[in-house]
């Protein structure tokens, strides 16, 4: 089985504009996820609408494909990024271009769903710390998942799944075994062609989660349960806590 990740990167962003050309440590932010993510997968390209951001990259001898900038979503960017470099990989790693951290244990563990036939979108999940309180879970900026016995997603929502009866909420966290959502996806090629052109859900609209569109439609989407720690930059605040992270844990 081929494996392609793909890396999509926007310049215009409202909270943090250029995102994907600030340094961490030195480095530029896409120029971390590229290099992590080339340690497991053996072909990886970073799909943008910015010359800018195809510039940089191409400077430090990574790939690059120009995508439109009329995309809605991550998938979409990833779908025509796959199509104009003319890949043949089976499946499609949508590595996210805002985590700087990615692990090659997470891409594997998300390569490692393929191995069964039936599975058409794998996703990771990490089992939340009770440690980190209710105001953590109850954050709407970090979706919550569960899952089947077979870890297929059930449902993913920004309120707190699954609801804990005859605790008061402050208790949650300790009654309950909580999951929240790490964005990074894989697709079958085919599959990737077909929920592209899916129409968006009601679910989707509510919570505004695309995975939603998926499950509305009937597809499934496998689990891997990683412990391994990231951290998704968003404002430049983020940025801030990742340069602290970074010194820390001597990356």
């Amino acid at each position: 089985m081929k494996f392609i990740g793909i890396i999509p990167a926007r310049y215009a962003s409202t909270r943090f504009p250029g995102k994907p050309l600030a340094k961490i440590g030195g480095v530029a932010m896409i120029e971390r996820v590229y290099r992590r993510a080339s340690a497991a997968l053996d072909e990886v390209v970073v799909a943008t609408d910015d010359a800018r951001i195809y510039d940089f990259v191409r400077s430090f001898g990574g790939n690059a494909v120009m995508t439109s900038d009329k995309h809605r979503s991550g998938t979409d960017r990833c779908r025509e990024a796959y199509l104009n470099v003319k890949s043949d990989a089976d499946v499609v790693i949508n590595i996210q271009g805002d985590e700087p951290f990615i692990a090659r244990e997470q891409i594997d563990a998300l390569k490692g769903c393929f191995n069964d036939p039936e599975v058409e979108i794998g996703t990771l999940a990490r089992r939340f710390n009770p440690e980190l309180g209710f105001e953590a879970l109850f954050d709407a900026n970090t979706p919550k998942l569960v899952m089947d016995d077979r870890m297929n997603a059930l449902y993913f929502s920004r309120s707190i799944i699954p609801y804990v009866r005859n605790y008061p909420w402050q208790e949650w966290p300790e009654k309950a075994v909580f999951h929240t959502h790490v964005g990074l996806y894989g697709y079958r090629a085919d599959v990737l062609d077909r929920i592209t052109q899916l129409p968006q859900s009601p679910l989707e609209l509510a919570e505004s989660l695309e995975q939603l569109r998926w499950l509305q439609a009937g597809y499934k989407i496998r689990v891997a349960v990683t412990d391994s720690p990231t951290i998704g930059i968003d404002t430049p605040e983020d940025l801030a806590h990742a340069e602290e992270w970074l010194k820390n844990n001597n990356l």
